[in-house]
């Protein structure tokens, strides 16, 4: 590939609803730029930038990708980016690097969730944005509907840049509204002819929107528009990349990707509109440590600023960093500096990717994306720079995991394998967390929803060779007394020389932190102070195991009031084992609960789905304490909900709104389990025990 100056890239990401197109939509432009000699096709798993074995097995995309193409004298990097809501993360890091969106929306089907999502990631980073509507050759495809709707959601500035042409419902040519031209597809070509007849009126009226679209983007042109004088071609084009580019035109053009129809005309678009990345001349970063802004020129000889957006863990390469440049150059064989991890870095070869293709390059200039291997000290969201001028490019902000489970090995010993797999996936992938639960001696990993863990376990088998099961996490359940009660506790034991004497007298209450109080209210030396901290540490052991269903014990308060001693048998051991007796004697008559974690849960939903919402948390034993309207029409629902109810609550919110709604919680507190559900919660601890005991 050859060199390429900054005006002459061009970045852009593509964005959709799953399923509407994205991948075949890259191939078919690899293709037309003669990087492919055969067209790949998602169906059968050859296509470019789906290579993971679990996106050919599943025939969607999990990852982002990406694939350069040369295209009339510019270097276009198409960015493919998943359409599955679990894979958000992949999206977030596609966008972070492009300069322009293309978001897809099927013919038939039309605006989805995911087009509604893409549309505000793309608003979120201030890219232009372009509408393709796709798979116009399938069935019942109806363009001006898709259209209609398009300009109803998203505003008057959506403007129709073509029209198809359909001939006995089949889509054979296109309208350039721009120039007033209709071409027609014969095999691969296209063949220009007259605009036909029933398409006349549509086009004047579209062409009239259009204009009115050029004149609002400069005053001289709107002065013209009024007074009724027609614009030269290079005003419509200069006017059209002035409003694309600030975002107030944006433009819509058809086509089916599979059929190679319309894709050379998009690629056009994508030159003639879409924005270079010098579009702002300067990137703005701040100096390590502080919010000093330092501003940074897009140009190769500035010193060099770029981010790392995405990491492959690769278990035989190692791993690749995928990075956009912002300003200067990044060249093979050079050493860089790294502001996150503070640490210098030294870059072997450089190479692009095009898919998992990997195209060596001596050096990437300002704009241009590529990636490097096996960097020590580097992971996605650093930035790499001149270590005489360090700087700080923004992060990407990646959503919070929404779903943990627990993951259980499925053969003894695969545990380090586990381990080391779920760490590698777990740098590759910012939304997705691996945690150990000491207490229930359980691993969690937590992700966006079912399918994205569904992905990770596919991975570490087919990555790292070790298979597990996923199980519902165990809750951490406490338990507590509510009365107060006085138990002896009495250890004796005689044997041949040495005996051993422990005895105590303990009050049991309701105390007021989640720690074990201990006090002693000991009279004229009944039980020796040496043997308090004895007491105090038999029952520190005790209450890791409560007396219902082995909880730990919590907001207890015992007070040493009383006991006896023997000057020879007595012994720490001996005052130990009586503060445990006691407290396996008293605790059951102190009216022991069981005790949940209660969670602070804010769900944000649009206001239609409210009543199904609040509904459903009812249901979940939840407590709604407030709801709060936001910006975009969404509302805040908070409740305080039983974690017991809320493991699979990603999945379920997703289908309750379509995949509208989002939602955060944290631990709040712990509290009473109502009868009833503790009764079954003790039945099958007691259960689990015996089970443990049995297999001992």
């Amino acid at each position: 590939m050859k060199d390429y100056t900054v005006k002459k890239l061009r970045n852009v990401c593509l964005l959709s609803h799953g399923g509407a197109g994205k991948t075949t939509l890259a191939e078919a432009m690899l293709f037309n730029t003669g990087v492919l000699d055969r067209f790949g096709k998602v169906v059968d798993g050859t296509t470019t930038t789906d290579y993971d074995p679990e996106e050919i097995k599943r025939k969607i995309s999990i990852n982002t990708s990406i694939a350069p193409c040369e295209w009339k004298d510019h270097k276009i990097n198409v960015i493919d980016t998943p359409g599955y809501f679990d894979f958000v993360g992949e999206v977030k890091q596609g966008i972070r690097v492009a300069d322009g969106a293309i978001i897809l929306v099927p013919a038939k089907g039309g605006i989805a969730v995911g087009t509604e999502k893409s549309w505000a990631y793309a608003k979120e980073e201030n890219i232009p944005k372009m509408f393709f509507v796709s798979k116009m050759d399938e069935e019942h495809a109806n363009f001006f509907e898709v259209f209609d709707s398009l300009v109803s959601t998203f505003g008057n500035g959506v403007i129709a840049f073509q029209i198809p042409i359909i001939e006995n419902e089949k889509f054979v040519g296109i309208v350039d509204v721009i120039n007033m031209k209709a071409k027609k597809f014969e095999k691969d070509k296209l063949v220009e002819i007259s605009i036909p007849a029933d398409l006349n009126d549509k086009v004047d009226e579209l062409r009239e929107k259009l204009k009115e679209a050029v004149a609002e983007t400069d005053e001289e042109l709107m002065e013209k528009f009024f007074e009724g004088e027609d614009f030269t071609p290079e005003e419509i084009n200069k006017g059209l990349r002035i409003g694309v580019a600030d975002g107030s035109i944006v433009p819509v053009f058809c086509g089916s990707a599979i059929n190679n129809a319309g894709v050379q005309l998009l690629m056009d678009a994508i030159i003639e509109y879409m924005p270079a990345p010098d579009h702002n001349p300067v990137v703005k970063a701040t100096k390590p440590g502080s919010e000093e802004v330092v501003e940074l020129k897009v140009t190769p000889d500035e010193s060099l600023s770029a981010i790392v957006f995405k990491t492959i863990a690769d278990p035989f390469v190692g791993r690749i960093s995928l990075f956009r440049v912002y300003s200067g150059t990044l060249k093979s064989d050079s050493v860089v500096y790294n502001t996150t991890s503070e640490k210098t870095e030294k870059i072997s070869q450089v190479f692009m990717m095009r898919g998992k293709k990997q195209i060596p390059v001596d050096k990437l200039i300002a704009g241009d994306i590529g990636a490097v291997a096996k960097l020590q000290f580097t992971s996605t969201n650093d930035t790499l720079c001149d270590q005489s001028k360090p700087v700080v490019l923004d992060k990407i902000e990646f959503p919070e995991p929404a779903i943990s489970l627990a993951v259980e090995p499925k053969a003894k010993g695969d545990e380090e394998k586990i381990s080391y797999g779920l760490q590698r996936l777990q740098d590759e992938d910012p939304t997705f967390k691996v945690a150990t639960n000491t207490e229930t001696r359980q691993v969690l990993i937590s992700g966006i929803g079912e399918q994205h863990l569904d992905v990770i376990v596919s991975k570490l088998k087919s990555k790292f060779g070790v298979s597990v099961n996923l199980v519902d996490p165990k809750v951490p359940y406490r338990e507590t007394i509510r009365k107060k009660v006085k138990v002896e506790g009495k250890h004796k034991k005689q044997t041949g020389g040495h005996g051993q004497y422990g005895h105590v007298w303990i009050e049991f209450e309701p105390g007021e932190t989640e720690d074990l109080t201990f006090e002693e209210k000991i009279f004229g030396g009944a039980v020796p102070k040496q043997y308090f901290p004895a007491v105090e540490k038999g029952l520190r052991e005790a209450i890791q195991h409560g007396v219902l269903a082995g909880y730990p014990v919590v907001n207890l308060k015992a007070t040493l009031v009383d006991g006896s001693f023997h000057p020879v048998d007595s012994s720490e051991m001996a005052f130990k084992i009586a503060a445990r007796l006691a407290y396996k004697k008293g605790l059951p008559d102190a009216s022991p609960v069981l005790l949940e974690p209660i969670y602070h849960v804010e769900v944000y939903i649009p206001d239609y789905y409210m009543g199904d919402i609040i509904g459903d948390l009812n249901k979940r034993r939840g407590r709604i304490l407030g709801m709060n309207p936001q910006e975009n029409g969404l509302q805040q629902v908070v409740a305080e909900v039983p974690q017991a109810e809320m493991f699979k609550y990603a999945t379920d919110l997703r289908s309750m709104t379509q995949g509208r709604g989002y939602f955060k919680m944290w631990f709040e507190r712990y509290e009473e389990v109502p009868a009833n559900i503790a009764q079954k919660i003790i039945e099958e601890a007691k259960k689990e025990m015996a089970d443990e005991a049995e297999d001992e």
